[in-house]
This record gives C-alpha cells, sequence and structure tokens, in this order.
C-alpha cells in the first residue's frame, strides 16, 4: 500500500472513531459508557502515534512513552470519574 493509501486509511479509521465517540456520548453518564469511550480515546491515540506520526518502526523508548502518555491520562480520568461518582 502507498502512504497515500495508508494515510486515508488511517484518516478513515479516525473519523469512525471520533463518530463512534459521539454515539457512545448520547448513551449517558454510566461507566461502561465512560470507560468505552476511554478506550476509543486509547484507539485514536494509538493510531495517531502509529499510523499520522509514523512511529511504528521508532525507538522503543518514544513509543512506550508516545503510547503510555495516552494511558496514563485516560487512567487517571478514568480513576478521578469513579471517584467523583
Amino acid at each position: 500500500m502507498s502512504a497515500r493509501g495508508y494515510l486515508l486509511v488511517c484518516w478513515t479509521a479516525l473519523v469512525s472513531l471520533s463518530l463512534c465517540t459521539v454515539l457512545l456520548a448520547q448513551g449517558g453518564g454510566r461507566w461502561r459508557v465512560t470507560l468505552a469511550i476511554l478506550l476509543v480515546a486509547l484507539a485514536k491515540a494509538w493510531l495517531i502515534t502509529d499510523g499520522f506520526m509514523e512511529l511504528r518502526h521508532a525507538p522503543r523508548l518514544w513509543r512506550r512513552l508516545l503510547l503510555g502518555w495516552p494511558l496514563v491520562v485516560a487512567v487517571l480520568l478514568g480513576v478521578s470519574l469513579s471517584l467523583r461518582g
């Protein structure tokens, strides 16, 4: 697949995941919906890191940092939301 075709697939997947987030948000504030939204956000972060930033072949440290940061944020957000209500 050409680089242009790969980016088009990544872009389409990101749009689909964004629409999925909007549809999930319509479901209310239950914890399962919140967890699903956080998982979709993690999938988008992975797609941006490996697809658009093209870090699939980067040194492991960079990939771990850029894939680990959204995971840390999602966990902290999930914990703070669960403590709140």
